[in-house]
């Protein structure tokens, strides 16, 4: 079992059923139109399930088979569809142009990784589309209150450079937030907030 089944694995949802606050509010101050949305490292669900319960159409993918069922059991407790899909990013297959959103939420990936989610968000995203993703900043390590304990796993405002080249900065910032998002996510926290918009 993987380090993510095992974490999953109980009838609590870790991070909480609610969606991401950023994200949150993000959606709800532009009143978007049913979207196509792909939501990544999504594990248990929370912001898919949100997402399709404000009428997107939304597939989520992770690396946990026991995320993926749980995500199911939520959509079905709320009386919304979602899409799940069992992915390694490390080796996604991205299609070209086909969707209006992708969202990453305090999704956390090695180097090379991480350039790969970015060339495939690059690749999928329709043109005009948005890539939405709130990370935890290499400061988080100063509070301690969630997140991955390797810098390399963090981010800067830097890190999003690479994908200046395809996609527009409609936003980007560094900043210090309040979240409290199940049993990982509590207190104080040193956030990366990005979207950028595919010319």
């Amino acid at each position: 079992m993987s380090k993510w089944d095992k974490r999953y694995d109980t009838d609590v949802y870790v991070y909480g059923t609610e969606p991401n606050e950023f994200l949150k509010q993000y959606f709800t101050a532009h009143d978007m139109e049913k979207k196509r949305i792909l939501a990544i490292a999504e594990g248990e669900g929370r912001n898919a399930v949100w997402l399709a319960s404000i009428g997107h159409d939304v597939e989520m993918w992770d690396g946990s088979r026991v995320g993926l069922e749980k995500a199911e059991r939520l959509a079905a407790t709320k009386g919304v569809s979602i899409k799940t899909k069992h992915v390694d990013l490390s080796d996604a297959l991205w299609e070209e142009a086909s969707y209006d959103v992708v969202v990453c939420i305090f999704g956390h990936f090695p180097p090379d990784v991480r350039q790969a989610v970015f060339d495939g968000v690059k690749r999928t995203l329709k043109q005009g589309g948005l890539y939405v993703t709130e990370v935890y900043h290499q400061d988080q390590l100063m509070y301690g209150t969630g997140g991955p304990g390797d810098a390399n796993l963090l981010y800067t405002v830097d890190t999003f450079k690479p994908l200046t080249a395809a996609l527009d900065t409609i936003l980007l910032c560094q900043q210090t937030v309040e979240r409290q998002e199940g049993l990982f996510h509590h207190g104080q926290s040193s956030v990366v907030q990005y979207v950028g918009m595919k010319r």
